[in-house]
């Protein structure tokens, strides 16, 4: 009887450590997916750092002569950058290096940045507008210029990041409409609530 618990016992440890061994590999395997899309991940954030950071040289330097002033981050620095291009999963790889200068040579450089039109349209309205209405408005004031829809909700953020401007949301649309001034003053004179 000795022998066949013995036995059992040291076939209960196989079938144990075979379950353990199989669930270790499972878990290294999910662990280094989750690295491999981190690392991924890691990579774009630095492009986007590298992007931001070449954008605010650009945006301090003054315009070149035919740089499209609708996109100032592109026509000044490139996409992506080497390392970039070379690691595969980062989308990178697939995107034409010579899509970003193709606005030069236009001759609009003395044309005020996109993100200034929009909000002097946003200035002639009382209440808040949809960004299809915003480009709709633009192109029939400025019918030189044709930025994309994408383009116009992509500037239209960044005022929002930038509290230039703020979004509304209604159901499943978004608006926008200029910033209130009025808060930013009160809070500006902390000896008014002292008195």
């Amino acid at each position: 009887m000795p022998s066949q618990s013995a036995a059992t016992l040291r076939s209960r440890y196989v079938e144990q450590a075979a379950s353990d061994l199989e669930q270790n590999r499972r878990r290294q395997q999910e662990l280094s997916e989750k690295i491999k899309m981190l690392q991924q991940e890691e990579s774009l954030l630095v492009d986007i750092l590298n992007l931001a950071k070449r954008f605010e040289r650009s945006s301090d330097a003054p315009s070149l002569p035919g740089q499209a002033q609708a996109e100032p981050a592109r026509a000044g620095a490139e996409p992506v950058s080497e390392a970039a291009e070379r690691r595969p999963g980062t989308g990178a790889e697939s995107r034409p290096r010579e899509a970003a200068p193709k606005a030069a040579g236009r001759g609009n450089s003395r044309q005020p940045l996109l993100g200034r039109v929009l909000m002097d349209l946003l200035g002639t309205h009382d209440e808040p507008r949809l960004a299809k209405e915003l480009r709709d408005e633009l192109l029939e004031k400025h019918p030189d210029r044709a930025p994309t829809p994408q383009v116009v909700r992509n500037t239209l953020e960044s005022l929002v990041a930038k509290g230039r401007i703020q979004r509304h949301k209604q159901k499943r649309s978004v608006m926008y409409s200029l910033a209130e001034r009025a808060p930013r003053k009160i809070a500006a004179n902390p000896s008014a609530d002292k008195s």
